[in-house]
């Protein structure tokens, strides 16, 4: 696979170190990794693998400079030839979604942090599969942006041994220790905490030297003199060293005893653990977030609450003071890497989800139309099913619809639409259908509402005919045919876009329930016909819309008498709105069809027209329900054989 993962920078950080660990795992393993960010220290680490990176401002809010990187992105990911681009930071997320849409190419994220609930995040879970690194994050997408669990992949972030696999120094004194604390250097961290708490171990332990590795982000400098200002207070002087940012964290966690984690909110993670646990350092951190998935509280570490300094100094003196304790912790956590957060893990976890995410396909058929509009779909909803077997198909259909579909075994779930919805409606509407990321749309409705739907709900490609109804909101939009054609094999030439051609063996289908049929029965044999061979049906009206579809009842009844007298059963089918002029049929003939008007659903109906010999009927859902019967005769040649 061909692989591009965009992040902010390549500074030193846990996000940092684990994107250049990652690529250098698909390069081993016969990938092509590519990384975009804003450069950094790890870039040279990058590059002296052969691996290519690009240099884009994606750490910019600037509208005008992610809309130039947008461009560039969608560049390098058609020349690089990327199935796979996987977002691990919010703003390289707004750049690569719009990239990828533009470009037609997978997009993945991966949520490192606990985001506020702003728009700005949004963008994190507009990937048809979000990874996150713990628990305590994929619930946080779940409860508070409406990820849907079953989207998301839990998947840890790992630690290279290898790498921290360093000879710890054995000859220092037994009755010197040195504590330290890595990461970022912001307020969030609680580095103040940490200060507080070693004051308090500094006071039974005067032999220990702290040492503060990382630093503050560019513009945040005041912080940093804020917390030297607190050594000075306290007075750990003689005692604290801030040593930066280092590219040897390695080298100087084989010179640690003790690893302080003292964040004081959620954390997502807590990378910097695992390196200090594969280091053989023992662990003291704050009872938050995703630390709780990688501390098992006295066993591979010790936990503490968050601003809790009397527990954390407490903590860091027995580890000190009981080197018994510290080897048994370093020795579990070792295990328990080996089990779950190494690098081979992670990578290979991480791999099996791109392979899914390139295999998932979305597609919505748009049907919103009358009952009979929808039983004409069918045929293409194979023809869909058989082209992509493993794809999840949607259906978009009207509630008086649904029924039609609703057992379909082509289909993977419908959604209902009310076609009366104000425009405003329609926006609010669409809000839900994007929540399903569909990769094809195809509109068979083709009028303004469904054109519209289709656009809103951000699909890569929509098909439909690009008419005077909006059809310019399509993506592939096909040119109306010249000349009129039946309405299947319209659909058909929308299908051919995605190469699929009318089958030889079309038919219509419906799917009817072991209830529905034993209801038909019922009726039938209620009427003495349950065993009749010779029933002729005659659906009484055509839609409400159409009165000119409608034959004279005055000959439907003439039918009936004609068939009574050749010994012939007929019955009447109908809906609701069809009583009136039942009553009106039965004051006509002389005969006694059996009345199953306002009887039956569609389902129901379509087991009644399948025990019929001829089913008559003008142009109306019924008509097509009979031609999607094998058993009924084709009702447009029963209709032109009654009228001559």
């Amino acid at each position: 696979m061909r692989i591009l993962q965009i992040l902010p920078e390549l500074k030193v950080g846990g996000v940092e170190t684990g994107t250049v660990d990652f690529a250098k795992y698909l390069l081993k393993h016969g990938h092509h990794p590519v990384v975009v960010s804003n450069g950094g220290v790890l870039v040279e680490e990058l590059e002296e693998q052969g691996i290519k990176h690009y240099e884009l401002p994606v750490h910019k809010k600037n509208l005008f400079v992610m809309m130039r990187s947008i461009r560039t992105l969608e560049k390098i990911i058609k020349e690089e030839r990327i199935d796979v681009v996987h977002a691990r930071s919010r703003i390289p997320a707004w750049i690569a979604y719009f990239a990828c849409r533009r470009a037609k190419t997978a997009f993945i994220t991966t949520c490192h942090g606990y985001y506020g609930t702003h728009l700005f995040s949004k963008v994190m879970n507009w990937g048809k599969l979000m990874i996150v690194p713990s628990e305590v994050i994929g619930r946080h997408m779940i409860q508070d942006f409406g990820m849907p669990a079953e989207d998301i992949r839990c998947i840890p972030r790992s630690v290279d041994t290898e790498k921290f696999n360093v000879p710890r120094d054995t000859h220092r004194s037994k009755s010197q220790f040195v504590v330290s604390i890595v990461g970022r250097i912001t307020p969030l961290k609680g580095h103040s905490f940490f200060l507080k708490a070693m004051a308090k171990v500094i006071r039974t332990m005067p032999y220990v030297k702290i040492w503060v590795i990382g630093d503050v982000p560019p513009g945040k400098e005041s912080y940093r003199d804020e917390l030297q200002v607190l050594v000075r207070r306290l007075g750990l002087a003689d005692y604290v060293e801030f040593l930066g940012n280092r590219r040897d964290v390695p080298q100087l966690l084989a010179g640690t005893d003790c690893l302080v984690l003292s964040t004081i909110t959620e954390e997502s993670f807590g990378r910097v653990i695992l390196e200090a646990q594969a280091a053989g350092v023992p662990v003291v951190a704050t009872q938050v977030g995703g630390v709780v998935e990688i501390i098992d509280d006295g066993r591979t570490g010790l936990l503490v609450l968050p601003k809790d300094t009397d527990a954390m100094a407490n903590a860091v003196m027995r580890i000190l003071k009981d080197r018994k304790l510290a080897e048994s912790l370093v020795a579990e956590a070792h295990k328990k890497i080996q089990e779950k957060f190494t690098l081979e893990h992670m990578a290979g976890q991480t791999i099996k989800v791109y392979q899914e995410l390139l295999k998932m396909l979305n597609i919505l058929v748009v049907k919103i139309g009358s009952l009979g509009d929808v039983v004409l779909v069918t045929a293409s909803l194979k023809a869909l099913r058989q082209k992509f077997p493993q794809a999840k198909i949607c259906c978009l259909v009207g509630e008086e619809s649904r029924e039609i579909l609703r057992r379909c075994p082509y289909l993977d779930e419908l959604i209902v639409f009310d076609s009366h919805k104000s425009w405003f409606g329609i926006l609010k509407f669409a809000r839900r259908l994007r929540k399903y990321k569909f990769d094809k749309i195809i509109d068979f409705q083709n009028n303004r509402k469904s054109h519209l739907l289709s656009f809103l709900s951000f699909p890569l490609e929509s098909y439909g005919y690009n008419n005077k109804k909006w059809g310019f909101l399509l993506t592939d939009g096909l040119k109306l045919p010249s000349a009129p054609m039946p309405p299947v094999e319209h659909q058909f030439k929308i299908l051919k876009l995605l190469g699929i051609e009318i089958p030889k063996d079309l038919h219509l289908e419906m799917w009817p329930s072991d209830d529905d049929e034993r209801y038909a029965q019922e009726l039938l044999d209620a009427e003495w016909l349950g065993n009749n061979g010779n029933i002729v049906g005659i659906n009484i009206a055509a839609s409400e819309k159409w009165p000119t579809k409608n034959w004279p009842l005055t000959h439907i009844a003439q039918l009936c008498d004609i068939l009574a007298e050749k010994n012939i059963r007929t019955l009447i089918t109908g809906t609701e709105k069809d009583k009136e002029a039942m009553h009106e049929l039965l004051s006509l003939v002389k005969s006694k069809p059996a009345v199953m008007v306002a009887k039956t659903d569609i389902s129901q109906l379509a087991c009644l027209i399948k025990r019929c010999k001829i089913f008559v009927t003008p142009d109306s859902a019924p008509m097509h329900i009979a031609a999607a019967n094998p058993q009924a005769v084709h009702p447009h040649d029963v209709s032109a054989e009654v009228i001559q």
